[in-house]
């Protein structure tokens, strides 16, 4: 069973800083694409970044040149470099990874999601 599990979340000031992780555990094979997702209250969830197996990156517009995602893949850990942060950018963070599992089976999973808050 493939498990994601987040981490870094938190209160922080606006302009302040962040660092998100989310380590992939489980039989797995190969990870194709990592990222995170965020859900605001009353909002649909949305893309926040992405990072593929070959290094090319995707950003929402709102994050462009405040947050970073990286990944080790040796960890199968991904993580996101929050900088500069908004009163908008508060929300529920979720991991999501499209993987090779059990079976050569490819599958998509999400976290459980971590709590970013900022305060203005």
């Amino acid at each position: 069973q493939v498990q994601l599990v987040e981490s870094g979340g938190g209160l922080v000031q606006a302009g302040g800083s962040l660092r998100l992780s989310c380590a992939a555990s489980g039989i797995i094979y190969s990870i194709n694409t990592m990222g995170w997702y965020r859900q605001a209250p009353g909002e649909q969830r949305e893309l926040v970044a992405t990072l593929n197996s070959i290094g090319r990156t995707n950003y929402a517009d709102s994050v462009k040149g405040r947050f970073t995602i990286s990944r080790d893949n040796a960890k199968n850990t991904v993580y996101l470099q929050m900088n500069s942060l908004k009163p908008e950018d508060t929300a529920v963070y979720y991991c999501n990874a499209d993987l090779i599992s059990r079976g050569y089976v490819r599958g998509n999973y999400w976290g459980q999601g971590t709590q970013v808050t900022v305060s203005s």
